[in-house]
């Protein structure tokens, strides 16, 4: 079995913003003379829960032990991990963000439901492991607090419009395909002095010495990188070429994978990126459409459940047994007055276009049958396929990725922004090791 840590991404993947993905869960086992690792505004992150967060770490890079720096660098990486994500937390309270007990119970069943563990059994995995099961909720709510937090910020800051993607369509340095990036951030604070900069410049060209002598490049993020994905040894994943950085696009085109870039001066600090592979895109993207059109029959205060039931069987047996017209059926009975009009047409869509449980029944249909009656959630719907066919949608597609590439980068740059600026304007006490400076407000 899969350790809990890795059941709890699951519940989130997609869902939470990357600086908060991988130090999700830390077992909390109370001791009685527990030191503080840092003050955090008016919270506090105690030695025990930097050292759980730790083991976790050490933990996922078991088979791979070389990649971790010395342990004094790594508890400093992770306990500016926590900072981050306590601080997050802390805006999110100030902003109102709440979330329900309900939400965490969802969550928490959907961990259990993807990996085939009944809540029971998710319990003792999680006893097994040495996981604290009120810690391990405790947590999924922070992380989901987190996550509305970002929603919040970036509300409204991150669209795309018509123009901006039809400029990037047109623009020459749009390119298609993808690529597998990795990156390390040697950061410069806000308002930076001459020391600062001169400290990371520094920095950078210990980094550049320390790859061109070998270190493996995830080796040299987690030892070097103040970006928040340092742990996951600075992995971007798979993005087109139109959200990597203007700065970088040009460049990393030209390369071949495994080679690095050279350090550049961005707003937050020096970055250098390596490409970790590249894949060009289909030259078409052929998509299968159905058309399709249903009847459904909705449960509400005058309807029971098995009323609605019975009323589409009765429909079914009309049109499959007796033979009656489909149309005139939906027309008289549905109750989706979107398309009762139109004889229960739901003109041509892609499978899961009102939703994968339609898409599965078309799926499972030939052209012309007449599905039974089948529930989604309080309405029963009949559905007959009338046709299929393959549709060229790269042009469509291109432009949803453009769309989608716009959008991606702009949330980046505003919620890096963001995370920088509450980083700045907090109160940071670290007490890590001896000699700790009081009120010390590292970034």
């Amino acid at each position: 079995m899969k350790r809990i840590a890795a059941l709890f991404l699951l519940a989130l993947a997609g869902s939470v913003a990357p600086q908060v993905r991988a130090q999700l869960l830390q077992p909390t086992q109370a001791q009685p003379l527990d030191r503080i690792a840092a003050v955090v505004n008016d919270d506090v992150i105690l030695q025990s829960q930097l050292e759980q967060a730790v083991q976790n770490i050490q933990r996922q890079y078991a088979n791979r032990p070389q990649q971790l720096p010395p342990q004094d660098i790594l508890q400093r990486q992770v306990l500016e991990r926590l900072i981050l994500e306590r601080l997050q937390v802390q805006k999110a309270n100030d902003q109102g963000v709440r979330v329900a007990d309900q939400e965490v119970d969802n969550a928490i069943a959907n961990v259990a439901r993807q990996n085939n563990l009944s809540l029971p059994q998710l319990r003792q995995a999680l006893a097994q492991q040495g996981y604290d099961y009120a810690q391990y909720r405790s947590q999924l709510r922070d992380q989901i607090m987190v996550q509305r937090l970002r929603e919040k910020v970036l509300q409204g800051a991150a669209q795309a419009s018509d123009t901006e993607i039809d400029n990037l369509l047109s623009s020459p340095g749009f390119k298609s395909g993808e690529v597998h990036l990795a990156h390390i951030v040697v950061g410069v604070p806000q308002g930076a002095s001459a020391d600062d900069i001169a400290k990371a410049q520094a920095k950078v060209e210990q980094l550049q010495a320390d790859l061109k002598g070998g270190m493996d490049f995830s080796a040299a993020a987690i030892r070097y990188s103040d970006a928040p994905d340092a742990l996951e040894g600075g992995d971007l994943g798979w993005r087109r070429y139109d959200e990597v950085p203007s700065a970088f696009v040009n460049m990393v085109a030209g390369m071949q994978p495994g080679q690095i870039t050279d350090a550049l001066r961005g707003p937050g600090g020096f970055q250098i990126l390596k490409l970790v592979d590249k894949r060009d895109a289909a030259a078409k993207q052929m998509v299968t459409e159905y058309h399709a059109r249903h009847i459904m029959v909705r449960t509400s205060e005058l309807v029971s459940p098995q009323q609605a039931e019975q009323k589409a069987s009765d429909l079914y047996q009309r049109i499959v047994d007796k033979h009656e017209d489909f149309a005139k059926l939906a027309k008289e009975d549905s109750d989706d007055t979107s398309s009762a009009n139109l004889g229960g047409d739901l003109g041509w869509f892609q499978q899961n276009a009102y939703g994968t449980a339609i898409g599965q029944v078309l799926a499972g249909l030939k052209d012309g049958e007449v599905s039974k009656p089948f529930q989604i959630e309080d309405a029963w719907h009949v559905v007959q396929r009338l046709g299929t066919r393959e549709v060229d949608r790269s042009r469509e597609m291109q432009r949803e990725q453009a769309q989608q590439a716009i959008q991606n980068r702009k949330a980046e740059e505003v919620y890096d922004d963001f995370l920088r600026g509450i980083r700045a304007d907090a109160f940071v006490d670290i007490r890590l090791g001896q000699g700790a400076a009081a009120g010390a407000n590292t970034p």
